[in-house]
């Protein structure tokens, strides 16, 4: 009678677990970047809420202009929190650091990706993208070297004429040679990617100015990661967004962009990632969120965060 007591009540307790749930968070800059990296949270993708009263969660220290523009935060297979960002306007390298919490940063750290190409302008909204496949992360970034594709030199604002550029390391520590990423003969900034199945996806914003402005987000696929990436699919936002990022929230994708023009974000949805929506007007972000890049935490790490910020500590 005690043996089949007890092993009613583990049964009770195991019945009564229940699985930790998933949130989402949204990471951004305000302003120029300079005073660091925001979080945002949501339960349904839909309304977004500052988190530490819209304090910065770390203050930019590396770089020459000392900014934490299109910060881009994934979830490691290390369980790390791992970021990249933009650190000026003009320089040849971006950051660097990671984090078990959100809250307690490791040491910031400048990854010189451009160093070797001495004309290069600028490094620009870095993404970061584990691959299961290769067991490493792959940095993307977009980059213009004058002259370098002359075809396009005068067609985009004031003499930028970006290409996307990647390298890949399995620690951070170590990296692969820069090689060009996607070159499909325009103007090209902000690309992010997914997998599906066993095709990648990548959602990316043509920067096309003259003669006619396209400035919208586009998507190609491949199914080797890192070469025969597809022409560019027609657009499937409005024209003048940027900064795409994309999650699956039951059924539906989701790209969320900023809407730089109108000083507010923007999202398109779809179930297949062929026929999009617009839901813009369905989404809710704190004002004055700039682009970055929305991901999965266990409900956990969210409540740590709360907690931190009620009792005073952050």
């Amino acid at each position: 009678m005690k043996k089949l007591l007890s092993i009613l009540i583990i049964l009770s307790l195991l019945g009564s677990t229940k699985q930790e749930s998933d949130v989402y968070l949204f990471s951004f800059f305000q302003g120029n970047g300079e005073n660091g990296l925001h979080l945002a949270a949501s339960r349904d993708g839909m309304n977004w809420q500052v988190l530490n009263n819209n304090q910065t969660f770390l203050n930019p220290k590396v770089g020459k202009d000392k900014l934490m523009r299109d910060p881009c935060i994934i979830k490691g297979n290390d369980n790390k929190f791992h970021m990249v960002w933009t650190v000026s306007w003009n320089e040849r390298g971006i950051g660097y650091a990671n984090s078990t919490d959100l809250i307690n940063w490791s040491e910031q750290k400048y990854i010189p990706v451009m160093h070797h190409e001495a004309d290069a302008r600028n490094c620009w909204a870095p993404e970061l993208f584990y691959d299961s496949k290769s067991k490493q992360y792959l940095i993307c970034w977009a980059t213009t070297i004058p002259g370098r594709f002359p075809d396009t030199d005068s067609l985009g604002d004031d003499g930028y004429n970006h290409r996307m550029y990647f390298t890949t390391t399995k620690d951070f520590v170590d990296f692969s040679e820069t090689k060009l990423f996607y070159d499909k003969g325009f103007n090209v900034i902000d690309a992010t990617l997914i997998k599906k199945n066993e095709k990648y996806i990548m959602f990316l914003k043509d920067e096309t100015l003259k003669p006619k402005p396209e400035k919208n987000i586009k998507i190609a696929e491949s199914h080797h990661l890192f070469d025969n990436w597809s022409e560019a699919s027609e657009s499937i936002t409005k024209n003048w967004v940027e900064g795409p990022t994309v999650m699956k929230i039951n059924d539906e994708w989701i790209v969320y962009f900023d809407m730089y023009t109108k000083h507010r974000m923007g999202a398109v949805s779809s179930s297949d990632l062929i026929h999009w929506t617009d839901i813009s007007d369905k989404i809710n972000f704190p004002d004055g969120t700039r682009h970055g890049t929305v991901f999965k935490v266990k409900e956990s790490v969210l409540n740590n965060i709360i907690s931190l910020h009620n009792n005073g500590n952050k």
